[in-house]
């Protein structure tokens, strides 16, 4: 597994102890993480997407060798209990995480002409592949406006391997041929209910740079 942190169940390989902060606060020297500042316009992934946090967070650290560019997470109480991921114009043909080329099960690049229903598959995927999901249920698809553009909301919850229920929802559109998708994902109990309103916050403060 070489991306800890897109999804939650993958961030148990990490721990709480990652994450020195609770509601913001992280950095300083060897931290993994960088403080975000409230209310302030931050480029996110590769930089083709701009969102506004209502709130401080923590922006994971990127590692130049096991992220993919185009990926960037953020999490408020730490890894395990809650990622917000962020995806900034994924291109064709590309994966949402990096693996072993000789991985066994590989989750499946993102190809420019997929469907939402589509794209929900891939995201339960990487769930079930990546995250050690041992149930994964679809609570809803529908669409939804994203970023000027006809888009989707897909929600979902999944069983990880340390028996914690957790809870997502993903809004994203595929525009000029990329993929651009946020996706809150938490543990049910509490910490969903806890960030949803910040990441529907910066779901709508969500602008495409070009």
């Amino acid at each position: 597994m070489t991306r800890a942190s897109l999804l939650v169940a993958s961030a148990l390989a990490l721990g709480l102890s990652a994450c020195s902060s609770v509601g913001g606060g992280a950095g300083g020297f060897g931290s993994p993480y960088a403080l975000v500042r409230a209310g302030q316009p931050i480029t996110v992934g590769s930089g083709a997407m701009q969102v506004t946090a209502p709130r401080e967070w923590n922006r994971t650290e990127r590692s130049v060798f096991n992220d993919v560019r185009w990926v960037e997470d953020w999490t408020l109480n730490g890894p395990y209990l809650d990622t917000i991921s962020f995806i900034a114009g994924l291109p064709n043909d590309k994966r949402l995480i990096r693996q072993e080329y000789k991985a066994d099960r590989q989750v499946p690049k993102f190809r420019s002409d997929m469907t939402a229903p589509e794209v929900a598959s891939l995201i339960e995927t990487l769930y079930r592949v990546e995250g050690g999901s041992v149930d994964f249920r679809t609570l809803g698809l529908a669409p939804r406006p994203f970023l000027g553009s006809n888009g989707f909301q897909l929600d979902y919850e999944h069983l990880d391997g340390d028996e914690v229920w957790r809870k997502g929802r993903a809004v994203g559109a595929v525009i000029d041929g990329k993929l651009y998708l946020m996706m809150v994902d938490a543990a049910r109990s509490h910490y969903y209910a806890q960030v949803l309103p910040d990441f529907e916050a910066m779901v709508r403060s969500a602008v495409r740079r070009k």
